[in-house]
């Protein structure tokens, strides 16, 4: 088995190193491309073009990503002619790398996904996001309504605008007050000079730790301020999930360390200042409430993202169809339960119709 695994990490870096990404099936690689967004930041995307009278699917991928964590949707839906489009989100592999939080404001990236569907020709699709992918397609719904038929969003639920009106430490308070652990309180980890680093040098800690096999762990060894550098710090290391095979591993931490975590971690550093409080303020108010489709796959067993928090917010803001699944699950429903989500997943397409 290590003898599978260095392997499968030595292909995944030499592939790297000459074109990014590799053929890494179900992706094709002659479906990469490369465009050079309105604010001048070049995005790297996968479009797999739909057959005839089938929509698109927009995939928006969080941290730790890449477009890799989709592959299960992609076999699925690709097989069934729907269209796809997965870029990798601002900050990882193939996609610029900026080093100013002010970049990741969520309007911005909202506009440069916009951008892909208009140089794709995709004025019409559903879109599908998981952790911070999900606060982006929230934030599409809010300013670019007239471009999705449906929402999905995963694990993280619908992000109002009012989501993360506190300022972050009396988001932490709030949530110790009622939980009695930070759920958030890693962001500050993420916040700090240095972190980049610490995440590099101690890789097999962070994955082992962020896609663990017991996610209660995370309640004591994540969320709490201070937890997660700890535990870094120390090189320590858990059971990890077998919903992610070696070799899967290996090319995803491949992926991750080409460009390191410098630029993905300022998705937590607007959330750790005003950036992303003072973005939200241009969200139009008659955009709030989500007015067409959307389906939510909430994981149980998810102590960050509270299922039962994201159920409510999604409830409160939806006023047309609202479809709520629950996973027995982490936050990795695409991988962890990727057979029962995608069936769902095509059962709420097909009935949109």
């Amino acid at each position: 088995m290590l003898l599978k695994v260095f392997a499968a990490l030595s292909f995944a870096l030499a592939s790297l190193a000459t074109s990014l990404p590799a053929d890494l099936p179900p992706f094709n690689s002659s479906l990469f491309k490369d465009l050079n967004v309105t604010r001048g930041l070049v995005y790297h995307y996968y479009a797999s073009p739909a057959d005839a009278g089938k929509p698109t699917l927009v995939f928006l991928h969080g941290f730790p990503s890449t477009f890799y964590d989709w592959r299960h949707q992609v076999s699925f839906f690709q097989d069934k002619g729907y269209g796809l489009i997965v870029p990798d989100m601002l900050g990882y592999v193939g996609t610029a790398k900026p080093l100013d939080p002010e970049a990741y404001a969520s309007s911005l990236i909202s506009k440069d996904i916009i951008d892909i569907l208009d140089a794709e020709g995709v004025h019409q699709s559903i879109l599908i996001g998981h952790d911070w992918g999900a606060k982006i397609a929230s934030r599409l719904a809010n300013y670019f309504p007239q471009y999705f038929s449906s929402y999905a969003f995963l694990a993280v639920g619908y992000v109002a605008p009012d989501t993360f009106a506190l300022p972050y430490q009396e988001q932490n308070n709030a949530s110790r007050a009622v939980l009695g652990y930070e759920n958030f309180g890693y962001w500050d980890f993420f916040s700090t000079e240095g972190a980049d680093q610490v995440i590099s040098d101690n890789l097999d800690s962070f994955f082992d730790v962020f896609f663990p096999k017991d996610t209660v762990l995370s309640i004591k060894d994540v969320a709490p301020l201070g937890a997660l550098s700890d535990f870094l710090r120390n090189d320590r290391r858990t059971t990890p999930g077998d919903f992610v095979t070696p070799e899967e591993r290996a090319i995803q931490m491949a992926l991750l360390s080409q460009g390191g975590f410098a630029a993905p971690l300022n998705w937590y550093k607007i959330l750790t200042t005003s950036i992303e409080r003072d973005d939200n303020q241009g969200i139009p108010s008659e955009n709030v409430v989500l007015k067409k489709p959307v389906f939510f796959g909430a994981a149980l067993r998810d102590y960050l993202a509270l299922a039962a928090t994201f159920i409510a917010s999604t409830l409160q803001n939806s006023n047309d169809t609202l479809t709520i699944q629950q996973y027995d699950s982490g936050h990795w429903v695409m991988l962890e339960v990727k057979d029962k989500l995608n069936a769902d997943l095509l059962q709420w397409i097909e009935g949109l119709n």
